[in-house]
């Protein structure tokens, strides 16, 4: 199974840009990419990444400039085989849920996101395509009952928690321990709570 792993190097994850400004989000990016790629590399796969921009990272880089649809579209419409997708931005990702992304044997798996998107997928329908605009996990199990796929959701919060707002940082520091964790704590970002909330401040 070929597994790629999508990212953004060109002034990636601008949400965060209220806590991190625009050198320490693509550093953070990498820390996060760091985290998948080792987990993917732990469970026995090779991850090759895909980044619109040079990127630091262990395992091979393709620098690719499309955006994220085109890009996904034309891996799918060239595989020979089954094509995994995994996003960058899931620290939180584990050996198990890795393992469970790949186990169930259908058409097209899909990982969805909190926020009603697609984190990561297994494909091996030849028709299979995705769309990532709005809320894509809605939009991929549209697609995958019109070409007849057989389909599985993988419901597992690692796999579902990517990190996109200031709020999520709180996940990173609170259930890993990763390269994303420590690339935080080093940048003086701790947890803080107020009303019963917990999120994250900056010192």
């Amino acid at each position: 199974m070929r597994v790629v792993v999508p990212v953004s190097g060109s002034d990636p994850k601008t949400r965060l840009a209220d806590v991190l400004d625009a050198d320490e989000r693509l550093a953070f990016t990498e820390a996060m990419l760091g985290d998948v790629v080792e987990t993917l590399a732990a469970a026995g796969h090779a991850p090759e990444v895909v980044a619109t921009a040079a990127v630091d990272c262990p395992a091979p880089v393709t620098v690719d400039e499309r955006p994220l649809d085109p890009l996904i579209n034309g891996l799918l419409a060239d595989a020979a085989g089954a094509l995994a997708v995994v996003m960058a931005d899931l620290p939180l990702l584990s050996g198990d849920a890795v393992e469970r992304l790949f186990a169930p044997d259908a058409d097209v798996v899909l990982a969805p996101g909190l926020g009603g998107g697609t984190n990561a997928f297994v494909c091996r329908h030849p028709d299979f395509r995705v769309d990532y605009h709005g809320a894509s996990i809605r939009d991929h199990r549209r697609i995958a009952r019109e070409i007849g796929a057989d389909l599985v959701e993988v419901d597992s919060r690692r796999l579902a928690t990517d990190i996109d707002e200031p709020a999520d940082l709180a996940e990173v520091l609170l259930h890993s321990d990763g390269r994303a964790a420590d690339w935080l704590v080093d940048a003086g970002v701790e947890l803080a709570f107020e009303d019963g909330r917990v999120g994250v401040t900056r010192n």
